[in-house]
């Protein structure tokens, strides 16, 4: 059977359009599983021995619910005393403190009780489909004697389905399906205060230059905390202009065959 050029023609791009979508699909696929953890992102530094802001940033997973309450917990082996919310529009925060087996000493005093929890609650607001939503926190006095703190969540939607985001990375193995979101400590400051100490007020040349490799390492840190939402994105720009262009591609050489 001969098969007219036209008719080639229409074949040809309808394969083309069809192994652009299938690679646009994988794109977007591989987008949302990257962007989609519960993670905890430093403002700054988060030293050893010092204070810091942080960030908890809470994605919405589903496509037909939305999420009302999100639980982070707080590690007693290496408790901190202070956790204090931002309080944000929209959202309850609870901050619930328990007892400590060994008292922690913190400024020449000794404490009782840390806290073990915070918890945000809708309250006339709620994380949508394809929303996320970030929840400040200030820590401190933060452990000196760990180089991490795992602050294990818990996200709860209006359909009443739980996501425990509780499992523990291993060094050497894939990434768990629900990694509990991690806190990198650096290296204590000469302060301790969650920066560095205060420059002299005559900056010599060399103190300049510090100064400028120290915001440039604020940027970095920045550019690392959202380089996986960043990456999902451009791929799916990417995977949008590959299936474009196939279709594109396959009628043009569809309508150059037929004339």
């Amino acid at each position: 059977m001969t098969v007219s050029r036209s008719a080639a023609g229409r074949l040809s791009a309808t394969r083309v359009a069809l192994a652009g979508g299938i690679a646009l699909s994988s794109v977007v696929l591989l987008a949302g599983t990257a962007s989609a953890h519960v993670s905890v992102q430093p403002q700054g530094e988060a030293a050893k021995g010092g204070y810091a802001t942080v960030n908890i940033k809470v994605p919405n997973e589903r496509d037909n619910a939305s999420t009302v309450k999100v639980e982070v917990n707080f590690p007693l082996d290496h408790p901190l005393a202070s956790v204090m919310p931002q309080p944000i529009p929209g959202w309850k925060a609870e901050v619930t403190k328990s007892k400590l087996s060994k008292p922690l000493e913190l400024h020449g005093k000794k404490i009782n009780e840390a806290v073990s929890k915070v918890t945000w609650t809708a309250d006339g607001s709620k994380i949508g489909p394809g929303q996320f939503q970030q929840f400040p926190l200030s820590l401190g006095q933060l452990p000196e004697d760990t180089d991490q703190l795992v602050l294990k969540a818990i996200q709860t939607y209006d359909n009443k389905e739980v996501v425990r985001w509780i499992e523990e990375s291993k060094e050497g193995a894939d990434e768990p399906q629900n990694p509990a979101p991690v806190l990198k400590l650096s290296a204590a400051s000469a302060d301790h205060h969650g920066g560095s100490a205060p420059s002299a007020p005559a900056s010599a040349p060399s103190d300049e230059k510090a100064g400028h490799d120290d915001k440039a390492g604020d940027h970095e840190e920045t550019a690392a905390a959202t380089s996986t939402d960043t990456t999902a994105r451009v791929l799916g720009v990417i995977g949008i202009l590959v299936g474009v262009a196939g279709v594109a591609f396959g009628v043009l050489a569809g309508r150059r065959r037929s004339a």
